[in-house]
C-alpha cells in the first residue's frame, strides 16, 4: 500500500471556488485613513497664531494712468494726443512733474517700428516715469 503525499483538501474540492473575503483591500483602505486622520488631528486640534492686519478706514487710492500708443507711422499718441517725438519727451516731463506715481501703459501697433518703440520708453525713463506697464 503508497501512502499519498497529497494532502486531504487537494482532493475532490480542488475545482469549487472558495467563499472567503479579500480583506487586504480593506486593509489598505483603513491604514490610508488612519495616516490622514494622524495627519489632520493636529490641524483641526491646535490653535493658529495669525497677526492679521486691522482694516484700513481711508480706501486706497489707485494710482493715475496714462496710455501711450505708438503708431504703425513712428508717431506717438499720448492719452488721445497725437505727438511727434519732440513733443512726446516734454508731455512726458510734465505728467510726470505733475502726478509722479503715475502708470504709464505703453502699446505700439504690430507694424510699428521698434526703434520708435525704444523711444518712447526711454524718453518715459528720463521723464522720471518709474511705472511701466506694456500692452
Amino acid at each position: 500500500m503508497a501512502v499519498s503525499a497529497y494532502s486531504a483538501s487537494s482532493g475532490r474540492y480542488r475545482n469549487e471556488t472558495v467563499a472567503e473575503i479579500n480583506v487586504t483591500p480593506l486593509v489598505d483602505v483603513m491604514l490610508v485613513l488612519l495616516i490622514i486622520f494622524m495627519v489632520t488631528a493636529p490641524a483641526l486640534t491646535g490653535q493658529l497664531k495669525l497677526s492679521l492686519p486691522s482694516p484700513n478706514p481711508h480706501p486706497v487710492k489707485e494710482a493715475p494712468k496714462a496710455e501711450l500708443n505708438v503708431r504703425q507711422d513712428g508717431s506717438f499718441v499720448l492719452d488721445g494726443r497725437p505727438m511727434t517725438r519732440a513733443q512726446l519727451s516734454a508731455a512726458l516731463t510734465a505728467l510726470a512733474a505733475d502726478r509722479p506715481d503715475t502708470v504709464l501703459t505703453v502699446s505700439a501697433n504690430a507694424d510699428a517700428d521698434y526703434q520708435a518703440f525704444a523711444h518712447a520708453l526711454s524718453a518715459a525713463d528720463e521723464a522720471g516715469i518709474r511705472n511701466l506697464s506694456t500692452r
